[in-house]
């Protein structure tokens, strides 16, 4: 194994679960740390951070969603959440706490890797150029790509989810562009959108709500009904 190869910690209760995923992971190279609940992840992180988070929803005590949400805001790490439902609504809330991406039981551990390998690659990009410096006006608003931040016209801080934030860099981006609902939510999630799919919708919806930006009468962010979304606002310098 490569010194370099990248930490996985996988939190789950299941040891069968745990056990095979760990072997799998490690045999293609990963260095890999197993934990049973959020105590025993923690004290893996408190000795060796980790690249990717490997979380399952259904924890005893703290569930997955709350381990999300504590890890967002404590590291950059990539976080993958395990599901053993369909629910839409569990998908959306992970998105909106933090999480990078999802997969459901069963799983095919083939994709599981390429799922992996490629949130890897993302976060590492993220990690190396993270456009320092680059910062968006518009309509009175300040989006900093460098810190993360947005502020309002009276310098006020405006929290952001990570997907929120993803999906506004991405927008501002391309003023006057329609963006694809499938292209949003690969920015949002690593993944491709189906119709029953909402999040991208949900996602904006928050972000209208947080803008002030009217949903009737659009300034910043507008609906191309039956394409997606297009950032109307004009960018200043």
């Amino acid at each position: 194994m490569k010194p370099s190869a990248a930490h996985i910690v996988i939190v789950e209760d299941d040891p069968v679960t745990r056990a095979k995923l760990a072997a799998y992971f490690t045999a293609v190279g990963y260095r890999v740390s197993e934990a049973e609940d959020g105590d025993s992840m923690r004290e893996i992180l408190a000795e060796r951070p980790a690249d990717l988070l490997m979380i399952d929803i259904q924890l005893p005590g703290e569930d997955g969603l709350q381990l999300t949400r504590e890890q967002r805001e404590r590291s950059e790490a990539g976080i993958i959440l395990v599901t053993g439902r369909t629910d839409t609504v569990d998908r959306i809330v992970g998105l909106e706490l933090g999480a990078d991406d999802y997969v459901t039981k069963p799983f095919d551990q083939r994709e599981l890797l390429a799922r992996v390998k490629n949130l890897l690659r993302r976060v590492r990009r993220s990690g190396v150029a993270a456009e320092i410096g680059t910062v968006r006006r518009f309509l009175g608003w300040t989006l900093d790509l460098g810190s993360r931040t947005l502020h309002d016209g009276s310098g006020e801080f405006t929290d952001l989810t990570r997907a929120e934030f993803r999906a506004l860099a991405l927008l501002s981006a391309n003023p006057g562009k329609v963006l694809s609902r499938d292209r949003l939510l690969h920015e949002i999630a690593h993944r491709d959108w189906d119709p029953s799919d909402r999040t991208v919708d949900v996602v904006v919806r928050r972000l209208r709500q947080k803008l002030g930006d009217d949903s009737r009468h659009p300034r910043i962010i507008v609906t191309s009904h039956g394409e997606g979304y297009l950032f109307a606002a004009s960018l200043k310098r």
